[in-house]
């Protein structure tokens, strides 16, 4: 893979990175670029898995997170609040951050004959397509949003079933301007609700589900487990539940569970690249990589050029192309504990200052000591993403994502 050190010398698991509001809605259309530079950038590496390793492992192994929480009650609380785990949800007055009050719940177009409304009833909440093209005609269009994509960090998109096929609604919510925007990917001024969801969307939007294969957006809809569970980073653990419920104590290093902290770090780094190095192209179906196995043998991301790497849904690949990644022993799990929420950008600098020294800033000279309280605005910028982009009532709107590359950035704003 590309972001491997010595590909670059020849989001890391922080929970507000992995639900990028609308990673599902660009997927689509990353996979197909990085389809074409896979061609520019020779094939992938002949696998080294059986094909029974690229099988997702049956459900019956896993046991879910209501399993996990009787023994790691610490851990199970405070992970409930990332955005990991809010990364998908159930509908509700809850979930759902866009407003529904009226006036505020209507997307104007380009369109000057159509408008989207967003409504909530007893029955649930939907998204309608309205398009008058004259004082006397109006036709409607209107599905039901039925799974929430997104923590609402940056903001939320959603899908609808038809039938067993998963589909995404026009309408997304921005968080920025608290208010519904046109889903990136959809044409503005189109009363289309046709864009499918691919089992590689739902990789890294949920925990569990069972597609159909060799179909390109149908699943079985009562297997579907939202948000990222304890599972997907720690591997199938029904094996591990049934060892620790036993009277009999297991033996010493009986685990049958992965903790990625023990892994080495090239498989560390696996755990989130398989989420956070983009969409990829998959060598196996979905879910089938698991902690602990080569992600290389199931999804192949070709080198990019780093200026060539959007800051949106790549931040492996942007933090191993850092020199303090190249020279260090770090890995995503230096900064960032999944367990918990890490709102504060500032609180990071702390892992830095273990390593640098603020006199040897070069900033030191006129800020002095204050350049210590938030070192990741000026070297990790947030900036546009050039991929992601929602074209809104004539408006291109682009949402500004953390570059994970460690970097001086003379443009950056000052702490």
């Amino acid at each position: 893979m590309a972001w491997r050190p010595k590909a670059f010398s020849d989001s890391a698991n922080g929970a507000w990175f992995l639900l990028f509001l609308f990673f599902l809605a660009a997927i689509t259309i990353s996979q197909n670029a990085q389809s074409q530079k896979s061609e520019s950038s020779g094939n992938p590496s002949n696998s080294t898995a059986s094909s029974a390793d690229k099988e997702p492992p049956p459900r019956h192994a896993y046991a879910g997170d209501a399993a996990c929480r009787s023994c790691h009650e610490q851990e199970a609380r405070t992970y409930s609040g990332t955005a990991h785990h809010l990364t998908s949800r159930m509908p509700s007055e809850h979930s759902i951050l866009g407003k529904f009050s009226p006036g505020a719940n209507i997307l104007r177009t380009s369109n000057p004959y159509l408008h989207f409304e967003m409504t909530a009833t007893k029955d649930g909440y939907f998204e309608s397509a309205v398009e008058q093209p004259s004082s006397s005609e109006t036709l409607s269009h209107t599905e039901r949003i039925d799974v929430v994509i997104g923590s609402g960090r940056k903001g939320q998109t959603y899908l609808f079933w038809k039938g067993d096929k998963l589909f995404e609604l026009p309408v997304s919510y921005w968080t920025e301007l608290d208010a519904w925007i046109n889903s990136p990917g959809y044409p503005d001024g189109s009363p289309r609700f046709d864009k499918p969801v691919v089992p590689r969307c739902l990789e890294c939007h949920s925990g569990y589900f069972e597609a159909v294969p060799q179909t390109l957006n149908r699943f079985n809809r009562a297997s579907l487990v939202s948000g990222i569970t304890c599972e997907r980073c720690h591997g199938p653990g029904r094996e591990h539940v049934v060892l620790y419920s036993s009277k009999t104590p297991p033996r010493a290093k009986a685990e049958a569970i992965v903790n990625p902290a023990t892994l080495s770090r090239d498989r560390q780094m696996d755990v989130c690249a398989s989420c956070h190095s983009g969409a990829g192209k998959p060598l196996a179906p979905a879910l089938s990589f698991v902690p602990g196995k080569v992600l290389d043998d199931y999804l192949y991301v070709p080198y990019v050029p780093d200026a060539s790497v959007d800051v949106h849904g790549n931040q492996v690949q942007l933090l191993t192309s850092s020199r303090c990644f190249r020279n260090s022993t770090m890995t995503c799990i230096t900064c960032h504990n999944v367990h918990k929420p890490q709102r504060d950008a500032a609180a990071f600098s702390e892992h830095c200052l273990t390593c640098h020294k603020a006199e040897d800033c070069g900033k030191f000279p006129t800020l002095g000591v204050k350049i210590v309280s938030n070192c990741v605005d000026c070297h990790m910028p947030l900036q546009e993403s050039e991929v992601l982009v929602s074209d809104t009532n004539g408006r291109k709107l682009k949402p500004r994502v953390r570059n994970h590359r460690i970097a001086i950035y003379p443009d950056a704003a000052l702490p």
